[in-house]
């Protein structure tokens, strides 16, 4: 061995999975203070202190997972060592979280200077992969402190949920101001959401040089469809679980959702704008239409691996209970036409560890109306893209640029989402080729159930390195968190 070492670690034998190219290609992987610092085909082992051969395994970017939620259901540090272990087991090594003031989370109101300090302090030490926030401004105040916001905490992308103003979490809701915590003269409607996106136009303007990462993510559904269908569905008894959901949240509130929305970030030139979660193929049609209605606007366009896996027919019926609702087998079918047309931008989980305690209700456990919204699933993002995208047709390489190069781009994350000299070295190993059946009882995360139970997947992760370590390896997690908050700021 060498006198001067030159790497701190090599992966050999790499089948390289980059999002710009349309190849595979064979490769070791040379590391140095937690980023990739060579690549070639054939780096001398005598260059590392340590070697880790990779046995010809493909090797994808740490995944992106932008949109996941910790510390919705349970305590916000004890959410986050649990789901990012969950997180770490199926290839992701970066997740960005959404969170707001008002019930859940940390059921506080009030100033965010008071309330992300507490979220920071709160993460410190108890992510096991790299995390950021996305936040959701409530009330009028709020607008305020997105300038501060970004610029001392490195928040730069925020978040509207169009159906809270008039509609539950979980159904039918007249106390929204209670909900959400705020002043009882206060509304959180279209006003609210228009003032949301002229600050976030002021933002940009203040910060020419990061216009481009400043962006505003949308739940595009109307709470007044939402009611009004509700109220229908639930006297229809020849509706039930997931097929009466569906039909109490309608497609069609998500298109009208997402026109109105387009419409008013016309209005007020907030250019970058992330319409999440579509699940129907009514609203991926009106996302297009606006596209083409407001070409200057900067859409992107979100889909959720449940959307994409699960259907009104899925056998674990309440468990797969989330906002917007999972679809008819045609909106899913149309997802993946969208998906492999190049009209998705990127594929997330909408991780929301739910409880089975807290998801089903105890007195009537069956009624959907009384389940809580939301469930994990990041763990099989990867697997499961790679599982139904390949039956498919779909390349390798794209789902790296829909999965890791994308949402990386978008929120500002210029060190993730490629093998490249100089990026994070964040890598996960998989077999392509390895099929298993999905059980909650080895998941890490602490939800104890999965609404994908049962089913055969194909594409198995095997070891996920974060920033050039190790931290897990064929079913274990290695070490203690290491996971750091990302910073996107001027600074």
């Amino acid at each position: 061995m060498s006198e001067t070492l030159l790497l701190d670690r090599i992966i050999k034998n790499v089948r390289v999975v980059r999002p710009n190219q349309s190849s595979v290609e064979c490769l070791d992987l040379g590391i140095k203070d937690g980023k990739f610092s060579q690549i070639s085909p054939e780096i001398s082992p005598e260059q590392a202190k340590e070697v880790f051969d990779a046995q010809n395994l493909l090797g994808f970017p740490g995944v992106v997972d932008a949109h996941t939620h910790i510390g919705i259901y349970q305590p916000l540090e004890q959410d986050a060592i649990s789901e990012s272990k969950a997180a770490a087991m199926g290839g992701v090594t970066t997740t960005l979280n959404y969170i707001r003031t008002g019930q859940y989370y940390l059921n506080k109101g009030g100033s965010y200077r008071d309330f992300f300090p507490e979220v920071l302090a709160l993460s410190d030490g108890n992510f096991f992969v790299d995390y950021g926030y996305h936040i959701a401004p409530i009330s009028p105040q709020h607008i305020e402190e997105m300038q501060w916001l970004f610029e001392e905490h490195g928040v730069a992308s925020f978040k509207i949920f169009m159906f809270y103003g008039g509609y539950g979490l979980h159904g039918l809701s007249d106390q929204q101001n209670l909900f959400l915590m705020i002043n009882k003269d206060d509304r959180y409607d279209l006003a609210h959401f228009e003032f949301i996106m002229r600050g976030l136009s002021q933002l940009r303007e203040r910060h020419p040089d990061k216009q481009n990462i400043i962006s505003l993510s949308l739940h595009c559904e109307l709470a007044e469809i939402l009611n009004a269908y509700t109220k229908i569905v639930q006297q229809d008894t020849s509706l039930t679980g997931l097929n009466a959901y569906s039909a109490a949240r309608p497609p069609h509130s998500e298109g009208l959702a997402i026109c109105i929305a387009s419409y008013l970030a016309h209005e007020t030139n907030c250019i970058n704008i992330n319409l999440l979660h579509l699940s129907s193929r009514k609203a991926v049609e009106a996302a297009l239409m606006m596209q083409k209605t407001f070409p200057h606007i900067n859409f992107k366009r979100e889909v959720t691996i449940g959307h994409l896996l699960l259907d009104v027919n899925a056998p674990t019926g309440k468990w797969a209970k989330v906002n917007p609702p999972i679809r008819p087998r045609e909106d899913v079918e149309f997802l993946w036409n969208a998906v492999l047309e190049n009209q998705i931008d990127w594929i997330v989980s909408d991780h929301a560890c739910c409880s089975a305690e807290q998801k089903a209700s105890l007195r009537d456990p069956n009624n959907i109306w009384l389940a809580k919204s939301g469930f994990g699933g990041t763990e099989y993002l990867l697997s499961g893209v790679i599982s139904e995208g390949s039956k498919r047709g779909m390349s390798y390489n794209q789902m790296a640029k829909l999965l890791c190069w994308n949402p990386a781009q978008r929120f500002g994350l210029s060190q993730k989402g490629d093998i490249a000299v100089g990026y994070d070295a964040d890598l996960v190993l998989v077999d392509p080729n390895e099929s298993f059946v999905v059980r909650a009882a080895e998941s890490f995360s602490q939800q104890g159930y999965t609404p994908f139970e049962g089913m055969e997947l194909t594409g198995r992760v095997k070891n996920t390195f974060l920033r050039g370590n190790l931290i897990y390896d064929r079913t274990q997690i290695i070490g203690s968190p290491q996971g750091v908050y990302l910073k996107r700021s001027p600074g």
